[in-house]
């Protein structure tokens, strides 16, 4: 809802992380008038998408709770989406000369967008590089949350200086892929041979002529598994449920050394490795392809907000705590969405809230709201680590309406529902041969695409 009091409050707002949701954080904010200090630990902005080929000192199972590592992309890694679908709502992922110019790039081109992104609005300027945020704590804890002001302390990487901070507004744009999501398996903590998550996978080489269990068949899990069939000895992908699709179907049909199992029942210390169905093999390596968890380690809200299975909360829309709003605010939580329109639709309503130019509902009608969502995903069968996974563009289109933000294309929808669809049946093709070619024609002659005349125009 619009504000009655029309006049604007700049506020001092700490962004942490300058990954695709800080960034646009960043960006918005600074519109709407506010100081903005965005601390990152990396050398450059990107987060997830800022590859780490080192991964030397790294847990193995990423089981501390402040990683050294925070990017979990492999080498080889492509988009799962294309990358029409991706820009932001003013900054189209253009094809560029010289560059990578498939639909489905390397990771490394869509940090050259977010590089592009920062230097096209002048982002770099309020970054804060090498700049690991140790402690996020209220100053006043009891004071309303009008009030509310919040202590930041970081620690500088290369001199090891420790700055304490005071900002009016805190916004938490970390991300949710770093934090390692592991089973609860008998025998795992005793099983003597190599166990990682795929948090600390780069490259195939380290499994060559091993017989290596893959747990989890996600994105990620088929992906390396496409890539390791090819130097392992044999690849035993373990999955919850046997009910695959048709894509990976034919992988594994095609590979004589690719095997799908049920999940593990027990890890043996001898290296034996036994599936619910009773049957067994001896393997030298297991590779955790299962997920993330939300982790907040440098963050006291005194209990106010905790991760509960891969729920955090309580949170108003997946973006506010109600006892907190809006001087603390969370932004990229959500999953299953089309990512970077929808982060700009949370910072623009942040910006707008830190202004008062538009005001959250009161607490009670917060709480209502959020008990009324748990419900509703309970009620159908939703687990509570899936929470945040939203796969429903109605909701993104609703969650703008807050702010005005432009409701998604249907050309952007179209083109993920044929991109999800073409993965399902062609898992190893997707990425390079499609069938949309009407709905793209489309989509690059859309206002989405012409709106800022560049040069380097799409292919």
């Amino acid at each position: 809802m619009v504000s009655e009091t029309v006049q604007s409050q700049s506020k001092n707002v700490c962004v942490i992380g300058a990954g695709p949701s800080g960034l646009v954080a960043a960006r918005e904010l600074r519109k709407e008038g506010h100081m903005v200090v965005v601390l990152e630990q990396n050398h450059d902005v990107g987060g997830q998408w800022l590859y780490e080929a080192n991964m030397e000192g790294e847990d193995p199972l990423g089981r501390k709770p402040f990683l050294k590592v925070h990017s979990s992309i492999y080498e080889s890694l492509r988009l799962t989406s294309p990358r029409e679908i991706m820009g932001f709502s003013d900054f189209p992922f253009l094809v560029k000369k010289g560059r990578d110019t498939r639909r489905f790039p390397s990771h490394s081109e869509l940090l050259l967008y977010l590089k592009d992104f920062c230097e096209y609005f002048g982002l770099r300027e309020m970054i804060r590089f090498n700049t690991l945020v140790d402690h996020v704590g209220m100053l006043d804890y009891g004071v309303c949350s009008n009030d509310l002001k919040w202590i930041v302390r970081s620690i500088d990487k290369k001199s090891e200086k420790v700055v304490e901070e005071v900002f009016d507004a805190v916004v938490v744009a970390t991300g949710h892929y770093s934090q390692p999501r592991l089973p609860s398996i008998q025998g795992m903590d005793t099983w003597k041979r190599k166990q990682i998550h795929s948090h600390i996978y780069r490259t195939p080489e380290q499994f060559r002529n091993e017989i290596v269990v893959v747990v989890g068949n996600s994105l990620s899990g088929q992906d390396i598994s496409i890539e390791l069939v090819e130097v392992a000895k044999e690849v035993h992908m373990s999955s919850r449920s046997l009910n695959i699709s048709e894509g990976l179907s034919k992988v594994i049909s095609k590979h004589a050394n690719f095997h799908l199992h049920p999940q593990i029942e027990t890890l043996q210390e001898d290296g034996i490795v036994t599936f619910v169905d009773g049957s067994s093999i001896l393997a030298d390596s297991i590779l955790y392809c299962t997920g993330y968890s939300y982790a907040f380690p440098f963050l006291d809200t005194k209990g106010m907000v905790v991760v509960d299975d891969d729920r955090v909360g309580p949170l108003y829309e997946h973006t506010f705590p109600p006892s907190l709003a809006p001087s603390l605010s969370f932004i990229g939580i959500p999953r299953k969405i089309i990512g970077f329109p929808f982060f700009e639709s949370q910072a623009i309503w942040i910006a707008q809230l830190l202004s008062g130019k538009r005001v959250l509902p009161s607490w009670e009608e917060m709480m209502k709201s959020i008990k009324e969502f748990y419900h509703s995903r309970e009620a159908a069968g939703i687990p509570k680590h899936c929470t945040h996974e939203i796969a429903n563009f109605e909701y993104c289109d609703k969650y703008g309406d807050n702010v005005g933000f432009p409701h998604t294309e249907e050309w952007r929808k179209k083109l993920c529902i044929s991109a999800i669809i073409n993965a399902d049946v062609n898992l190893e093709t997707y990425r390079d041969l499609w069938d949309d070619h009407d709905l793209l024609q489309e989509a690059l002659q859309s206002p989405h695409f012409t709106q800022l005349g560049l040069e380097d125009s799409p292919l």
